[in-house]
């Protein structure tokens, strides 16, 4: 899912959706009402600064005018034509450049892709058992890709018995005209990685993220782990809870702050996710025996 900033309204995107099959008895299948989300037509955004934390992988198609994207690793201008591949777990601060802006953004369910993967094992012979270090992958259209989106767009609004199935396969198309983008083969990499389970290392996943506000569920998910998995492995690799870990670390870094910026302590309470600033004051006297100001 896209944590799509409040300022968006309900009524300034539409959306199509694969549901999920569920056995029944008594006619085969049927669908349980549950969605696994696959596009999202946006239009209408006005031109503004938003950040957007990727909880599932996605692909962004620019059909339309100019936007900026900018993470920890890289700063893209994107134009019509432009393609994006955001792996799970990127934070990006977007900022529309004119009002003409409109996107296709799909929302990759890693079930979908996993199958996909399984599906076409003869397309992965070569790929690389690591994780490309960019969580943004970029791409430019071709003339074949152009006609593939075209004919994606008459199915909003449209009614037919088969939608489910027939997005299904344009989820499959989508990912064989990415693959011919691909010329790296960084997106092949990133598909097989996926597919192999390969755990996120909590070093770099804990670096990553220190900062960001994310629930135990979600670094567990971003872990590729469950819940309790993941708090048992973080135990066992930095010999404490995660909760008392980002405390220290995040302290430790509002104590860098205030010793080498001009940022006061309202500030930096707030970049180190302390919406308190008391309850800042307290924690970070209580880890180095004196006041925030006394550390400047």
């Amino acid at each position: 899912m896209l944590r799509v900033p409040s300022s968006i309204l309900p009524n300034q995107f539409q959306s199509l959706s694969i549901q999920r099959p569920v056995p029944d008895a008594s006619d085969g299948s049927r669908s349980d009402g549950s969605e696994m989300t696959f596009v999202a037509y946006r239009s209408d955004v006005y031109p503004e600064r938003n950040e957007v934390f990727f909880e599932e992988h996605a692909v962004i198609v620019v059909l339309e005018g100019e936007k900026k994207f900018s993470s920890p690793s890289r700063e893209l201008h994107v134009h019509k034509g432009d393609v994006l591949f955001f792996q799970r777990g990127c934070y990006s601060m977007n900022e529309s450049i004119d009002f003409s802006y409109r996107s296709l953004v799909f929302f990759v369910n890693e079930k979908l892709l996993k199958e996909f993967v399984s599906q076409h094992l003869y397309l992965f012979k070569a790929s690389p058992a690591t994780l490309p270090a960019d969580l943004i992958l970029s791409f430019s259209s071709s003339p074949t890709f152009a006609i593939f989106i075209d004919s994606l767009l008459p199915y909003f609004g449209a009614k037919t018995p088969f939608l489910n199935e027939l997005l299904r396969l344009k989820f499959q198309e989508l990912l064989l005209h990415l693959f011919e983008l691909d010329e790296s083969g960084q997106l092949r990499a990133s598909l097989w990685y996926i597919y192999q389970g390969q755990k996120t290392g909590l070093d770099y996943l804990m670096n990553t993220y220190l900062l960001k506000p994310l629930s135990m569920n979600e670094l567990s998910h971003l872990s590729g782990r469950s819940l309790s998995a993941f708090k048992r492995d973080f135990e066992d690799h930095f010999h404490t809870s995660p909760g008392q870990w980002i405390r220290q670390k995040r302290l430790e870094h509002a104590h860098f702050l205030l010793r080498s910026t001009t940022k006061n302590v309202s500030e930096v309470s707030l970049e180190i996710g302390y919406e308190s600033v008391s309850h800042f004051i307290k924690a970070y006297k209580k880890q180095y025996g004196f006041t925030p100001k006394r550390g400047i």
